[in-house]
């Protein structure tokens, strides 16, 4: 009991202790997972440390030769992201907390319908555990609040471990130093799924990785990521009607603080929450979001296809599985994306390779890398759409 009651009272607006069990547990089904041998890793180090190599003669980025390599495991992706992934998240949880305050708990749970008769047809006796007032549920958010919020985020977080080859399969608002990743259980699987040949899919994810690596180790670039995630989740609001008619079929109206597996559903549909609390401010903020990331996936696209297509045998194969395998996610990377103002569609990704290649036609690869010059040099929307006009403002 002292220890549920150590886990319970972790300070912090998100239970960070219960996030990284999740995340762990998530990521791994609760099984024991193999290491990864020797030939993997000394495989992967090498390849990683040719792309490097390609990548730096086409981008200048002399930076991504410091980043680390690492094979590892999906429960040390998991845990790498939760430290990596920290700030936005725990931004969310304050913004959340501020937002649901004890009035407008007592309110929610005043809507839940706990009340004798509903005890009764949950196969509860209200004689045996009393009928909790509203107040009473109420003073519970604050210890229930960052343990749901744990829950979440690291589920959340194990599910991208399960699915994900590197560190940049999506552009997640990571804070820590760039790093090259290749979580190899996943690496085998996929291969595996798409019948390719070992040596040049993973050659392709570390090209992928370096080039990410690459844009990453601009420290101007990393904190845009960052603060465009830290800002969108700092914009949800409340509006109590829209919340009123979204909670009225959703787990919330079956909460029985008797029953764990209830809060367990409340936790795994938090897209009912966020609908809810999402402003007209979030969607300027994703449509910067979007821009931005189409930039960088554009710009990785073409550097990638520059080195990989002269080096890979089989690049046509292994780059449709990629877009494929980038673009079909499943729900939960889906609210992840949702979650921290992620959310781009293929034609994102087209857009952003498009302008790439728009800019090298006219100014040369050497004019495309001005890009990581300075914050001023990001597109705008228009800029994106037309190449030109991009250039024309930094005078190419």
């Amino acid at each position: 009991m002292a220890q549920v009651f150590h886990v319970l009272a972790t300070p912090g607006p998100l239970n960070w202790q219960i996030a990284a069990q999740f995340a762990t547990l998530s990521a791994t089904g609760g099984q024991d997972e193999p290491p990864v041998g020797e030939a993997d890793r000394a495989q992967l180090e090498e390849l990683a440390h040719a792309a490097q190599t390609h990548v730096v003669a086409e981008t200048g980025l002399t930076a991504t030769f410091a980043a680390p390599v690492r094979a590892m495991r999906r429960q040390e992706w998991a845990t790498l992201h939760i430290d990596a992934l920290r700030p936005v998240l725990e931004t969310f949880a304050e913004r959340l907390g501020k937002i649901f305050s004890p009035d407008v708990m007592r309110n929610l749970f005043e809507q839940s319908d706990l009340t004798s008769a509903r005890l009764e047809e949950l196969g509860i006796d209200p004689s045996t555990v009393g009928t909790p007032s509203p107040e009473q549920l109420a003073g519970l958010a604050p210890m229930l609040g960052p343990l749901l919020l744990g829950m979440q985020a690291g589920s959340m977080i194990g599910y991208l471990a399960r699915h994900a080859l590197g560190r940049y399969d999506l552009p997640l608002p990571t804070s820590d130093e760039p790093s090259l990743c290749f979580v190899v259980p996943n690496l085998d699987a996929f291969e595996t799924d798409w019948s390719l040949d070992r040596a040049d899919l993973r050659f392709y994810v570390a090209i992928h990785e370096v080039v990410h690596a690459a844009t990453r180790s601009v420290a101007w670039v990393r904190e845009r990521l960052v603060n465009l995630a830290t800002e969108y989740v700092a914009a949800y609001e409340l509006d109590p009607t829209v919340l009123d008619a979204r909670l009225a079929d959703s787990p919330l109206s079956d909460l029985d603080p008797d029953d764990p597996a209830s809060l367990q559903r409340l936790a795994a549909h938090p897209q009912e929450l966020l609908s809810a609390l999402r402003t007209d401010r979030q969607r300027a903020l994703l449509e910067q979001a979007r821009v931005f990331h189409a930039v960088l996936e554009g710009y990785a696209d073409v550097v990638l296809e520059r080195v990989g297509r002269r080096l890979i045998t089989e690049f046509d194969r292994i780059h449709e599985a990629m877009a494929r395998h980038r673009i079909e996610r499943g729900e939960a990377e889906r609210f992840v994306e949702g979650l921290l103002g992620l959310a781009a569609a293929r034609d994102d990704f087209e857009r952003g390779g498009a302008f790439a290649k728009g800019v090298i036609e006219r100014a040369g690869l050497e004019g495309l890398n001005r890009l990581w010059e300075s914050p001023e040099m990001e597109p705008t929307p228009n800029e994106l759409v037309a190449p030109g006009l991009w250039l024309a403002r930094i005078d190419l």
